[in-house]
């Protein structure tokens, strides 16, 4: 006879004849996988779930997660769409079909409290949960719960995978240390191409409601997923697959790595597409290159994140022009603005700024080319040259290596050394030191006189470097990277640290400043 379906899962606790402490959930597991009978049982199990107590909560979903595996296996849980209970209780169903029905209303019952427990604020609580959700999974891709047409379909827990990833995706709690427990069942290439097709579909529910407004517990929570999903580069390495497809497995597109790329490329623009926290472009920009452009048919379609977050300002427009110049240089991007952007982060404030050793490294980078025209090259020298007089020493021992490389790399920007003077030469330095446009600030009719005016510097080491551009400069460029990184302190440092000879100032040293003796004049005299 099948059991009662009368009972529910918020059964009162008043109405339980046996107490929690005195109930061997193991014992319960056994009971209802030996016998039908005792399938009831399974409301005590759910009552420790809803439990207070750590303890009880983590050994309740264990034993879930033993009882429901095994019912998978065996599948005695009801295949295809699933009736009312009512329906099942009152209608003209066979024994055995009201107790798989009954299970699978358990079975269903336990995956929502599950998933209610992803937002469980004790850590170990979210942890069981997360792993038995997907032992859940793992068991419905091998037995499917529903009917499948495997002509055309194929059998994955989608539905399962979507609500485990909207409640990891939480708009109000951190999940950081939640996802970084995840992070093992993403090698599974199905588990991740079905990850990646629900972020990206989430990420479009909630942002579309918050009407373009940053929302930053939620997108750090969709950030820390997705910086760790990573696509193959090769077809042969898709083989680590959760669920097995019994036919055409070949066709399933979790299977394909083209499909795989497109996935991951339409997930991560459909998250830069929307406003970001401020703090977190640097988080994106640093990856770009190296975790994102590579997996990406059609990286150019970056351009609009770029540009906004150029617009940021300080380190981020600076690594924004970084990955700008990728774009520019690797995939044939057209940005002719790329130069004026960065000619306009040459303020006073680069040489104080904690990223500046990382500015002037790429900037040189960008600047590399021996095919810029003249009038860019003569527009960064002479600003660089107007920046170096208020800069400070340890900064000036790159900026004018900086420009010597610049007039290395293009001879014909030593008209900006050696320019012809006139009787009516203007007083006045026409470049224009407040205009944005490199092509409009007149570098090419300055001169570079900043640097014959640093020869009088107080440091000796910036007098030295600017005194080579009185000399013929060597064809061979300087090497940023032995200065860029020292400091004011550590070139004070090395200042005081400098040896000095003792210089012999007379034979007899004095020992006293007055004593009686001769004067200059060979005369006696004493002190009274």
């Amino acid at each position: 006879m099948a059991p009662s379906l009368k009972r529910n899962v918020k059964k009162a606790k008043s109405e339980t004849s046996v107490k929690k402490d005195q109930i061997d959930l193991n014992n319960v597991v056994f009971n209802i996988l030996q016998s039908r009978k005792h399938a009831n049982d399974v409301f005590d199990i759910f009552e420790f779930l809803q439990s207070e107590e750590e303890n009880d909560v983590v050994m309740a979903i264990n034993a879930c997660s033993n009882l429901f595996c095994t019912l998978l296996e065996r599948k005695e849980l009801f295949n295809g769409k699933l009736p009312a209970e009512d329906d099942a209780l009152n209608g003209d169903y066979h024994a055995e079909d009201k107790y798989r029905i009954f299970m699978r209303h358990r079975y269903n019952n336990c995956t929502e409290m599950l998933l209610e427990h992803l937002s469980h604020e004790l850590h170990a609580v979210q942890e069981a949960s997360l792993c038995c959700l997907m032992k859940f999974a793992a068991g419905e891709g091998k037995h499917p719960l529903m009917d499948l047409d495997w002509s055309e379909h194929h059998s994955f827990p989608r539905e399962l995978i979507q609500s485990i990833v909207d409640r990891m995706l939480s708009q109000t709690m951190d999940k950081s240390l939640l996802i970084s427990r995840f992070y093992e069942f993403l090698e599974k290439e199905d588990v991740r191409y079905y990850v990646m097709s629900s972020v990206r579909g989430n990420i479009g529910q909630v942002m579309d409601k918050s009407k373009g407004e940053v929302m930053p517990v939620y997108q750090l929570n969709v950030f820390t997923l997705m910086s760790n999903i990573s696509v193959p580069k090769e077809q042969s390495k898709l083989s680590n697959f959760m669920v097995k497809q019994e036919a055409k497995h070949e066709d399933w597109k979790a299977a394909k790595l083209l499909e795989h790329k497109r996935t991951f490329e339409r997930m991560w623009l459909g998250f830069l597409k929307h406003k970001l926290p401020s703090n977190m472009y640097k988080k994106v920009l640093v990856m770009l290159h190296d975790a994102i452009l590579p997996h990406m048919s059609e990286p150019t379609m970056l351009i609009d994140f770029l540009t906004a977050a150029y617009n940021v300002g300080g380190a981020i427009s600076l690594l924004a022009l970084n990955g700008l110049f990728i774009l520019v240089h690797k995939h044939n991007l057209e940005y002719p603005d790329f130069y004026k952007k960065l000619y306009n982060l040459l303020e006073p404030s680069i040489f104080h700024v904690k990223y500046q050793a990382r500015f002037f490294h790429l900037a040189n980078l960008f600047l590399s080319s021996s095919h810029l025209p003249l009038y860019i090259v003569a527009a960064f020298a002479k600003r660089l040259a107007r920046l170096a007089l208020t800069a400070p020493p340890a900064a000036l021992l790159f900026v004018l290596p900086f420009i010597y490389n610049l007039i290395r790399r293009h001879p014909s920007s030593r008209i900006l050394i050696h320019k012809p003077s006139a009787e009516d030469e203007l007083l006045e330095d026409p470049y224009l030191m407040d205009e944005d446009d490199p092509a409009q600030c007149r570098a090419l009719e300055s001169s570079l006189w900043e640097i014959k005016t640093l020869q009088r510097h107080y440091h000796p080491d910036v007098v030295k470097a600017a005194m080579l551009i009185n000399t013929s400069l060597s064809p061979n460029e300087d090497d940023l990277s032995e200065v860029l990184e020292i400091t004011t302190f550590e070139l004070m440092d090395r200042d005081l640290k400098t040896s000095t000879k003792s210089i012999p100032l007379e034979f007899e040293t004095a020992t006293r400043l007055l004593s009686p003796g001769k004067d200059v004049m060979g005369q006696h005299f004493c002190l009274e």
